[in-house]
C-alpha cells in the first residue's frame, strides 16, 4: 500500500513538472489553506471536442463548459486556447475517507498517511444520480471491493428500459456492455445498492445521468481501487457554494446547486446568499458584493477572489467553510 501511494506521488509530481493537468493528486497545503491545485491552459486541435479535452485531463463535462463559456462543445476549433480548472477549495469537514460533493460532481479521497508522511488528498470528476434515482447524502462506508463486477438491474431500472423499447437482462456480464465497467466499490445503504464503480460510456462523466451511484473515468476508478480499503469511510455532501481564506484573501467556489432529485438547476441568488452567509459565518471580511454576487449567478465552479479580511493579520489560514443546499 504504502509503496504504491508513493509511486502515484511520483507520477503526480512528475506529471505536473511536465505541464499535465492530468495529475489529480496534491499534497495538502502544511499551512492549513484549503486551496488545492491550480488552474492550466491547453490549445485545441482541430478534432477535439471539449468532452474529449475533459476526459484527457480527468474534468467533468460541465466543469469544462463552465470554465470555458461561449466555446462550441463539440467544435471549438484548431488552436483555441481553453482553460483546465484544476484549482479547487477542500470541501469542509474532516480530511479523512472519501468524500463526495454532489453539486461539484467531484470525489476526494484523503489516504490515512502512514507515521512522517505528509497527507495527500486525491481527486476526481464524478457523475451522480439524477431524477428520482438521486445519489443519498449522508455518511456510509466502502463495505466490499470487485473486479469485473456483474451488473444485476434492479427491476425498477428494468421496467425503465422495456417502457423505453431497451429492455435489459437480469445479469449483465463483464464487458463493454456493462455500465460498472472494470472496478467497483460498494456502500453501505439502508435501502438499494449504492457504488463508487467506472463506466462504460465516459462522456458522461460529471453530469447527473446515473441511477443512483457514483460513476467514475475508468482510468480514474482504476487508479483509486488499489488505494481504497474495505471500511473506508464515504461522506456525500451537497455544497454548491464553497468558502475559503488565503493570506487574507477570500475566495469563493460556487457549482450549480442540485436539488433534491439529483438535478442540476439554474442558480439562483435568493438561495446561493444565503448559503454564502451562512458559509462565511462570524468571519469579518470586505466583501465586494456586487463581485460576489456575479460570482454567485455565474457559478463557473473556479475560486474567486471576492473579499478581504477586515484585518489581515487576523485572518490566518484556515480551512475551508461552505453550505449545503437544502436537501
Amino acid at each position: 500500500m504504502r509503496s504504491l501511494l508513493w509511486s502515484l506521488v511520483a507520477v503526480a509530481v512528475t506529471a505536473a513538472a511536465i505541464g499535465s493537468a492530468r495529475a489529480s493528486l496534491y499534497a495538502l497545503p502544511s499551512n492549513g489553506s484549503a486551496v488545492i491545485g491550480r488552474d492550466q491552459n491547453v490549445l485545441t486541435v482541430y478534432e477535439d471536442t471539449l468532452p474529449d479535452i475533459a476526459h484527457r485531463y480527468s474534468l467533468g463535462y460541465y466543469e469544462i463548459i463552465r470554465a470555458n463559456p461561449g466555446v462550441d462543445v463539440w467544435l471549438p476549433g484548431a488552436g483555441k486556447q481553453l482553460t483546465l480548472p484544476g484549482r479547487h477549495i477542500l470541501p469542509a469537514g474532516p480530511r479523512e475517507g472519501i468524500v463526495v460533493n454532489l453539486a461539484e460532481h467531484r470525489l476526494y479521497y484523503f489516504p490515512k498517511p502512514r507515521p512522517h508522511e505528509k497527507p495527500i488528498v486525491i481527486t476526481y470528476p464524478v457523475s451522480i444520480g439524477k431524477m428520482d434515482w438521486r445519489t443519498p447524502l449522508g455518511e456510509t462506508r466502502v463495505i466490499a471491493k470487485i473486479v469485473h463486477p456483474a451488473w444485476y438491474p434492479p427491476e425498477s431500472i428494468r421496467k425503465e428500459h422495456e417502457k423505453n423499447g431497451d429492455p435489459l437482462p437480469k445479469m449483465v456480464g463483464p464487458g463493454p456492455d456493462n455500465p460498472l465497467g472494470d472496478y467497483a466499490l460498494r456502500l453501505a445503504a439502508g435501502r438499494g445498492e449504492y457504488m463508487i464503480h467506472g463506466t462504460n460510456n465516459p462522456v458522461a462523466v460529471g453530469m447527473a445521468v446515473t441511477h443512483g451511484c457514483i460513476r467514475m473515468y475508468p482510468e480514474d476508478v482504476a487508479a483509486l481501487f488499489p488505494l481504497v480499503p474495505v471500511g473506508t469511510n464515504v461522506r456525500l455532501v451537497n455544497e454548491p457554494v464553497k468558502v475559503a481564506w488565503v493570506t487574507g484573501q477570500l475566495l469563493i467556489e460556487v457549482h450549480p446547486p442540485v436539488d433534491a432529485e439529483g438535478q442540476v438547476v439554474e442558480p439562483d441568488l435568493q438561495v446561493l446568499e444565503p448559503l454564502l452567509d451562512q458559509a462565511l459565518g462570524k468571519d469579518t471580511a470586505a466583501i465586494h458584493w456586487d463581485l460576489a454576487r456575479e460570482t454567485l449567478q455565474a457559478a463557473t465552479g473556479m475560486p474567486t477572489l471576492v473579499g478581504l479580511a477586515a484585518e489581515p493579520e487576523a485572518a490566518p489560514e484556515k480551512e475551508a467553510t461552505s453550505a449545503s443546499a437544502a436537501r
